[in-house]
């Protein structure tokens, strides 16, 4: 926030601090939720701008799948992962595959690229919803 110029305020502080203790993908709104309990006051804009500054600082991912909403997650460049999202529930799967790695490598290199960045999201319909729609039929 010192970067930017901008003040590191109370309710900034509580953003960030329940953000880092959030799980993966959280929303704008399911953040705003979970800040609320801690301070009622807290508005929707000040989430907004808050995760919009980590995301702009690299310390959070923006993430879209297709649902409407903007997700974030925490930045790791440590480790990468793919995501399986359910098309049904909204339900997000994160995972890694070496194999995945390696052949988008092998694509890249047979094409003359050299990789920056790459995200794989697979959509289809989770178990437990498999499951639902068998009960029904």
């Amino acid at each position: 926030m010192a970067k930017k110029g901008l003040r590191s305020t109370d309710q900034r502080r509580l953003i960030v601090e329940l953000f880092f203790r959030s799980p993966n993908h959280v929303s704008i709104e399911e953040l705003l939720a979970v800040v609320r309990v801690e301070d009622s006051r807290v508005g929707y804009a000040t989430v907004y701008r808050t995760l919009k500054l980590l995301a702009e600082c690299g310390v959070a991912y923006e993430r879209r799948f297709g649902d409407g909403l903007t997700r974030y997650e925490l930045a790791d460049d440590t480790s990468h992962h793919d995501h399986l999202i359910c098309v049904e529930c909204g339900k997000i799967t994160e995972f890694e595959e070496p194999q995945i790695e390696v052949l988008q490598e092998s694509i890249a290199a047979k094409y003359g690229y050299e990789l920056r960045s790459h995200k794989h999201e697979m959509y289809g319909v989770c178990p437990d919803c498999q499951k639902k729609k068998r009960k029904k039929n």
